[in-house]
């Protein structure tokens, strides 16, 4: 099964709510490239169909996450399916049409300079992160407010927003804290250089 059978599977299998059909319509039509596109431009996934792997990698991760005892008893975690589904497939949407295929110059071992291919970031809708991943989505489904709170701060501590707003966020929304658990770890361990 490829990245994107994989991804409708579990798509079609977890998300029913109204519009959902018509946002993997979207995801599935000319007008996006969700299913080649990198999921960055020099780091993790940056090749083509890197950013369907880094979802997939980052529903298994949170799936993962919230199975955990002290998840489930101690914090009292326990989303239901569709709502690990959406937060988890759907958070990197920002992504979306955003990167271009360029090349670089390296300098290699034998100090000779090489021209590589990359991917180059060109964003045509410059509306932040996560707030643009839940611009996108609720323009085709709603979101409960601890579905775009999570995607919104799923980029955690790492993002230029106000450090407050993020601790706020993840204390008000602790599925905002696992979803960035599950997205640094696919980054950073399953899909690091």
């Amino acid at each position: 099964m490829t990245k994107k059978e994989e991804f409708i599977e579990i798509f079609k299998a977890n998300i029913h709510r109204e519009g959902a059909d018509k946002l993997l319509d979207y995801l599935l039509s000319s007008a996006s490239d969700f299913f080649t596109a990198p999921a960055s431009t020099r780091f993790h996934g940056s090749y083509a169909g890197g950013l369907v792997e880094h979802s997939l990698n980052v529903y298994y991760c949170l799936k993962d996450y919230l199975a955990r005892p002290r998840v489930r008893e101690t914090y009292g975690l326990v989303p239901s399916e569709e709502t690990v589904a959406i937060v988890s497939l759907l958070h990197d949407l920002c992504k979306v049409n955003v990167y271009r295929e360029g090349t670089r110059n390296v300098k290699g071992p034998d100090g000779k300079w090489t021209t590589v291919p990359t991917y180059e970031y060109d964003d045509d809708l410059p509306y932040g992160h996560g707030e643009k991943s839940v611009y996108i989505i609720t323009g085709f489904m709603r979101l409960t407010r601890e579905e775009a709170f999570a995607i919104r701060y799923h980029m955690g501590f790492s993002e230029e927003e106000s450090k407050r707003n993020v601790g706020k966020s993840f204390e008000l929304y602790p599925l905002g804290f696992a979803l960035n658990t599950a997205d640094m770890e696919a980054t950073y361990f399953l899909e690091g250089k």
